[in-house]
């Protein structure tokens, strides 16, 4: 093999990997709409978003699911755990959950645009959350991880979910019920 075939192998490869390169996905962000919260888990499942067809889709459930916990902790738990599909959550999920709600109910609302420490997170409506995807997203196959972002955090959470045989995205991971910044009203120095 000469100088040239070398060179054209490499040239050749540069062009394979950057073709497949511009397939993948980039910092794409999608904002999931829903025009007023459901009151019920049935009126939840009825949601065009409750068909899972997308990561977003299921990223931005997962958002609308956690607030109800405050005020029906059954009802919410019914809703992880349809987002979960063929893996419900284990009893320590459920603990941990309890346990992030003891004291900042705020969390989940939080996600929602507009909605800020300084507002006491009361979102914008129609009640958007944006869900955002990178470079990595995509690294392991079946498996989707995105971010949202809060108005009372720094940088964006994780939202890790997992596609099915059914061709549904469910929520395998989640990591946005962790602290954030106390709404103003809480705040003793202000």
């Amino acid at each position: 093999m000469g100088l040239f075939d070398n060179l054209k192998n490499t040239v050749g490869n540069a062009m394979n990997s950057a073709a497949q390169n511009s397939q993948q996905p980039s910092n794409r962000s999608v904002n999931i709409v829903f025009p007023s919260l459901p009151e019920t888990l049935e009126q939840f499942k009825a949601l065009p978003q409750a068909a899972m067809s997308t990561p977003f889709d299921t990223a931005a459930l997962t958002v609308l699911a956690f607030c109800f916990y405050p005020q029906n902790k059954d009802t919410c738990l019914a809703m992880v755990d349809f987002l979960k599909g063929p893996k419900p959550l284990s009893p320590y999920e459920k603990s941990f959950i309890a346990d992030r709600f003891r004291d900042s109910d705020y969390v989940p609302r939080s996600y929602f645009n507009g909605a800020t420490p300084q507002n006491d997170y009361q979102p914008q409506q129609p009640y958007t959350v944006t869900v955002s995807e990178n470079p990595y997203s995509y690294q392991n196959e079946g498996y989707a991880k995105l971010f949202i972002r809060s108005g009372g955090a720094d940088s964006p959470r994780e939202v890790l979910l997992r596609k099915a045989k059914d061709g549904k995205w469910y929520l395998w991971e989640q990591f946005i019920l962790v602290g954030i910044r106390q709404p103003e009203s809480s705040n003793p120095w202000a």
